[in-house]
């Protein structure tokens, strides 16, 4: 298997933007950096992210109205509430990044609030950006973390109003994004059809595929007013999932990749797909002679925690698995056995990575260090459901009306085979069980206690994990979406249908199928709390938010309590 390493992942891209220090903004101020002759825009807001104690990454992007050539911009960070900045600096906004500005800006305090902005300066006046605030994790101590997570965030299947819900949220130490930003359709794809009915689509409006394609897609969503708030509000994690590239992606290829019909190497689409992620999303970049890919990271907050942001698409994951593709041809009840007993084999292969050996060993030694160093929780930014989850036997619990009201041939196709009793969403961590029990192994050799966040299903579930041998080993909690649909918009006539999957499933404590939102997730030493939280309506700017359901575990010596509804 080839190694792929930050280089060949990142294409050897120096995708940084250099900062000067605040030392060097005055040599710049004597001398005068040459202004941009022409007019500039900050159309997409301003976004922090990769927040540690002392520093944290800024970002922003400049839209040349007119002009040519480079644009330089002044960048500055303030106390909270007061006007002479704490750190500042000139950067650059050129064409080799999209016009897009990333900073390492250094010499801050932990614990601390600051606000943000940048300034390009053009010989039609200087231009300030929208203002921005962050806050500074804690080095050390017991202050509560407050952080909101969210996934799949669909542009075609409605407005954004789940973050502007969010921005309103108080008291955010950061915003744990976990995959799914935007989608790679075009408006002929998924979710095209509610685009065309709400005047939502997709540019470019074919399937994007390569650098300017993907660059354009992120451009249009970073014009979305609610997402540059959520934005602006608190400093972001993120990590990327499938859609960022392309549908159930995998090392070596994704399901909605085809050379066969021209869509070229996957390999060269992978590359376009994250240089444009690095270069607009406000992640760090990689440092020469760096050991570890910069995908796979660790944030600490105090003492209270540890979030170890996971990669789980593109360095080290094993082909995903479809029970669609398995069963396809299958004639009668001996074949399509014959045909599952094979699919599980191939999915039970130790030999399948979700991370990868490199990423596995990588986070084995973050989980002894978290826990040696007394950090109180260990938390995963992870993509997918980490829990076992099966479908109820649909045959069983529907009625024969709600069997009648089911219209769609997905979930037509889905009744019958509920009743095998099989995990059913094999692109999570059920197709990959041996990679999740060496997980395990790590997370109790560490005495972690293990908080997993989840998000890729669109719906809302608080989960208790347990190992191979019946022994829990962390809770798990997973968000819905910001726009995608859950199972519950395609199962018609089901209200119940959460209680129907928790029912199913002894890990599943609680589950919502239905709606968008966002979960806020609070840490103290002796507490791990998830509030679920959703809008009313994303078709329309009016709208309402409610706390739909609240779920906490214990943290026990070496583990984790069952969690309780609170």
């Amino acid at each position: 298997m080839t190694r792929v390493t930050r280089r060949s992942l990142l294409g050897g891209a120096a995708l940084g933007t250099v900062a000067i220090g605040a030392t060097s903004l005055t040599a710049c101020a004597k001398t005068g950096p040459e202004k941009y002759k022409g007019e500039v825009a900050f159309q997409h807001g301003v976004a922090s992210g990769d927040p540690l104690p002392d520093r944290m990454i800024l970002w922003t992007r400049v839209t040349p109205l007119s002009g040519a050539g480079p644009i330089p911009v002044r960048w500055e960070v303030l106390r909270a509430g007061q006007d002479t900045p704490v750190s500042a600096g000139m950067a650059e906004a050129s064409e080799t990044k999209d016009y897009c500005v990333k900073v390492d800006a250094g010499g801050l305090e932990p614990g601390s609030d600051y606000t943000y902005r940048f300034t390009a300066l053009t010989d039609h006046g200087d231009v300030t950006s929208p203002t921005g605030r962050l806050r500074t994790p804690a080095a050390n101590g017991s202050s509560a973390v407050h952080l909101a997570v969210v996934s799949c965030s669909n542009w075609q299947f409605g407005l954004f109003n789940a973050y502007k819900a969010l921005a309103a949220e108080p008291n955010l130490d950061a915003v744990v994004h976990l995959g799914d930003y935007l989608y790679e359709y075009g408006i002929d794809g998924y979710g095209g059809d509610v685009a065309v009915k709400i005047g939502r689509m997709h540019e470019p409006s074919t399937e994007i595929m390569t650098l300017a394609d993907y660059r354009q897609r992120h451009a249009q969503y970073k014009t979305d007013p609610d997402l540059q708030a959520a934005h602006a509000a608190a400093p972001w994690i993120c990590t990327w999932d499938d859609h960022e590239s392309a549908n159930d992606a995998y090392r070596t290829g994704a399901q909605n990749h085809n050379p066969e019909d021209g869509e070229g190497e996957w390999s060269a689409r992978k590359m376009a797909a994250v240089q444009a992620y690095f270069e607009w999303m406000p992640i760090r970049d990689i440092k020469p002679g760096e050991v570890t890919s910069v995908a796979w990271r660790t944030f600490r907050f105090g003492d209270v925690a540890t979030i170890h942001a996971l990669e789980t698409r593109l360095t080290g994951r094993s082909e995903s698995l479809s029970w669609s593709t398995a069963l396809a041809g299958a004639t009668d009840p001996a074949e399509a056995g014959a045909k599952v007993q094979a699919m599980m084999q191939t999915a039970a292969d130790p030999a399948r990575t979700m991370m990868g050996a490199e990423q596995e060993n990588w986070l084995n030694g973050e989980l002894a260090r978290s826990v040696s160093s007394g950090a109180a929780w260990q938390v995963l930014a992870n993509q997918v459901i980490m829990a076992r989850v099966k479908l109820p036997n649909f045959a069983e619990t529907l009625t024969a009306e709600q069997v009648a009201a089911q219209d769609m041939p997905e979930v037509k196709g889905l009744l019958a085979f509920t009743a095998m009793g099989l995990p059913w969403n094999l692109d999570a961590w059920d197709g990959y069980p041996a990679a999740r029990e060496r997980l395990y192994d790590s997370v109790s050799a560490a005495g972690a206690r293990l908080v997993t966040l989840a998000g890729d299903t669109h719906t809302a579930y608080a989960n208790e994990l347990y190992d191979a041998r019946g022994i829990r080993r962390g809770v798990e909690f997973g968000c819905t979406s910001i726009s995608s649909p859950g199972m519950g918009a395609y199962v018609k006539a089901v209200p119940d249908l959460g209680q129907q999957i928790a029912d199913a499933n002894d890990e599943v404590v609680w589950h919502d199928p239905f709606g968008h939102g966002y979960t806020l997730v609070s840490l103290t030493p002796g507490a791990a709390r998830a509030v679920f939280r959703k809008v009313s309506d994303i078709y329309s700017e009016t709208f309402s938010t409610e706390t739909v359901a609240s779920y906490e575990a214990s943290a026990e010596a070496g583990g984790v309590s069952a969690l309780k509804p609170v």
